[in-house]
């Protein structure tokens, strides 16, 4: 076959890579009117290629982009599954993977400017700015929507949001605080952050916990995750006594409790210490029992 003919096959055979291409460079670039011509080109050529109805989704989100701010927590759960479940899929089946993230971000950008008049409602406690700032990857703005909630420490999703907004911005060691409030709060929220955040020293921790820890085996339990990290991790008694203590819950009172007892043992005060241990031991007797056997390992 002559090398000019070859080269035309080769051509022929990649004419649909070049279209594809074309659309996936405007895309990238968010020029919606030239990603519609060469969507519109690829269709008439190719009507049959499978990644048609994923760059039309996309075409259609840059086409269909709106600034004008939300009236009701129903409009914005829509809008949030429409990225969710349309958006996401379709950029992840479209666009190269180390893009997605960046071409995603301004529409999450987009969505918490527009629920910003929307206020927190604790039966659409998802549909909110704060957790759209997030995804946004604005950490300063997802505290300042979080910041609008009245004692937003006291409800779980506006704590779940800031305590990550605290980690993201300053790191594990500034969150420390807030990660114990949570555990104590919604211990299943905690669960679900630790798990979202895939960071190396909490995954340890948290494996650590699940295998020492005597407990029920439930959920529930990591609501003693802080008090137990007293006993494992005694230099983190003073970060996590910054917590806002909830005396009506007794893994928060035992949180307390072992950071007065690690300081009454620096003292020395061995009277008020049996006082103390005793009281522990009534919050959570296999708290008390890890508590006790580092201590006896301190002393062999």
């Amino acid at each position: 076959m002559p090398q000019s003919m070859q080269q035309l096959d080769i051509f022929a055979d990649s004419r649909d890579v070049v279209l594809r291409n074309d659309v996936v460079e405007h895309l990238q670039r968010r020029h919606a009117e030239d990603a519609r011509t060469s969507l519109t080109q690829l269709a008439s050529e190719y009507p049959d290629d499978s990644a048609l109805p994923a760059m039309t989704t996309l075409v259609r989100e840059l086409e269909n982009e709106s600034s004008l701010p939300l009236t009701d927590h129903a409009e914005l759960a829509w809008v949030l599954r429409h990225l969710e479940d349309a958006v996401m899929p379709a950029a992840q089946r479209v666009l190269p993977a180390p893009d997605v993230h960046a071409w995603t971000t301004p529409c999450w950008r987009s969505l918490a400017q527009r629920a910003a008049p929307l206020p927190f409602c604790a039966t659409h406690s998802e549909s909110h700015a704060a957790p759209l700032w997030l995804r946004a990857g604005n950490w300063a703005a997802a505290t300042d929507a979080i910041n609008t909630i009245e004692s937003w420490w006291r409800i779980p999703s506006p704590l779940a949001w800031m305590t990550e907004a605290r980690y993201r911005a300053g790191g594990l060691d500034a969150a420390w605080p807030l990660f114990a409030e949570l555990a104590w709060l919604a211990p299943s929220r905690f669960a679900a952050l630790i798990a979202g955040l895939r960071d190396a020293s909490l995954d340890a921790l948290r494996r650590h916990f699940d295998a020492d820890f005597s407990g029920t085996g439930e959920i529930e339990d990591y609501t003693w995750f802080p008090a137990w990290l007293v006993v494992v991790k005694p230099a983190l008694a003073s970060r996590l006594g910054e917590a806002r203590v909830q005396r009506d819950l007794p893994a928060s009172r035992a949180t307390a409790l072992l950071g007065e007892i690690l300081r009454r043992e620096h003292e020395g005060d061995q009277y008020e210490l049996v006082t103390l241990r005793e009281e522990l031991s009534r919050l959570h007797t296999g708290l008390f029992d890890a508590y006790m056997a580092t201590r006896k390992v301190q002393h062999r």
